[in-house]
């Protein structure tokens, strides 16, 4: 099942308390306090993993505690620290505080890690409250509590070109033809139900990521359809080509329904750069004239057939074209790109 959304509840480890003690040894009668600190409580801590897709580990797992720190001894030891629990998620998760919508961080890289949860500091030990006027205090701290947040985890997947349309307008056939990725495919409407990234691979060593998005209807951004609950997913794709099937009696009511549907959801998604592919061109009669559809804006229009690869290579090269024009127009230092 794929799980893009979960609550967990997070509580950094308690710190460990100072001690009281006094140093007790033959020949020094008032050795002084030598009470040690109280060691710090684990915190909680998102590391990124690419071997994982999903957050669905943490669908039935919600509560996670940093350990606790040991107490102070005696001789001015100071207690173990706590050790931190290691929470691992997917590249592309978003950590926000329910409570008050702070949004804590994000990992958008393998290895990539995010403290959500503080572990509480170690009390102070009576060592440390001596003075010259107070030389033998029995004053000591208890460890301090840790951080407690409800956190919600979002992933968001991170891909270079998503493929958008309305229910069976080929996205998984094509995402299939131009990658190893096998999703479902079918010949009923919402075969896909969850997102699939494909790996493109082409000549001379170069290679991006495709998304394929299930179908997006009218309302969408509303939670109609299933497409809503994905729509984040393509975020973070650098471009988009929208699919329309060749076969679709107003194309251009198509796509503008489609592009309405994404700036209602997100401003940003509808600034993307976008391309259109009239896909099943192998429905096409053999003979007639190649659709035409005027879409200002658009960084390119393809015809494709995933059945038998026509235009695939060409739409496969506009869209390198237009990730590189994206990289080179990208702010320096912005990781996401």
């Amino acid at each position: 099942m794929f799980i893009d959304s979960v609550e967990i509840d997070v509580a950094g480890g308690r710190g460990g308390s100072g001690s009281e003690a006094f140093r007790r040894e033959k020949g020094v009668p008032r050795g002084g306090p030598a009470g040690g600190d109280g060691g710090s409580g684990g915190d909680v801590v998102l590391v990124a993993d690419d071997s994982l897709t999903t957050l669905s580990d943490y669908r039935y797992r919600r509560h996670h505690r940093g350990e606790r720190g040991r107490h102070g001894e005696g001789s001015n030891r100071t207690g173990k620290s706590g050790r931190d629990v290691e929470l691992r998620v997917p590249p592309g998760t978003i950590a926000v505080d329910s409570r008050s919508d702070e949004a804590l961080g994000e990992l958008l890289a393998a290895g990539d890690r995010l403290v959500v949860a503080r572990g509480g500091r170690g009390g102070w030990g009576n060592v440390r409250f001596a003075s010259a006027t107070h030389q033998a205090p029995r004053r000591w701290e208890p460890g301090g509590e840790g951080e407690h947040r409800l956190v919600r985890l979002e992933l968001k997947l991170l891909a270079d070109v998503g493929l958008v349309g309305e229910p069976n307008a080929g996205k998984s056939t094509l995402l299939s033809r131009i990658s190893q990725a096998r999703p479902k495919i079918a010949d009923y409407p919402f075969t896909t139900l969850t997102p699939n990234l494909g790996v493109v691979e082409m000549p001379d060593f170069r290679s991006f990521v495709v998304a394929d998005i299930p179908g997006i209807i009218e309302g969408a951004h509303e939670g109609k359809g299933l497409g809503h609950r994905f729509l984040r997913h393509i975020e973070r794709t650098r471009a988009l080509a929208i699919l329309l099937p060749v076969d679709d009696e107003d194309p251009a009511a198509t796509l503008a329904g489609l592009r309405d549907e994404l700036e209602r959801y997100s401003p940003g998604l509808a600034a993307l750069p976008f391309a259109v592919v009239f896909s099943k061109m192998d429905l096409h009669p053999a003979g007639t004239s190649p659709p035409v559809l005027d879409a200002p804006g658009a960084w390119g229009s393809y015809q494709v057939s995933a059945v038998t690869g026509e235009g695939v290579t060409g739409l496969l090269e506009g869209c390198w074209a237009q990730l590189g024009a994206s990289r080179r127009a990208a702010p320096e230092g912005d990781d996401e790109w």
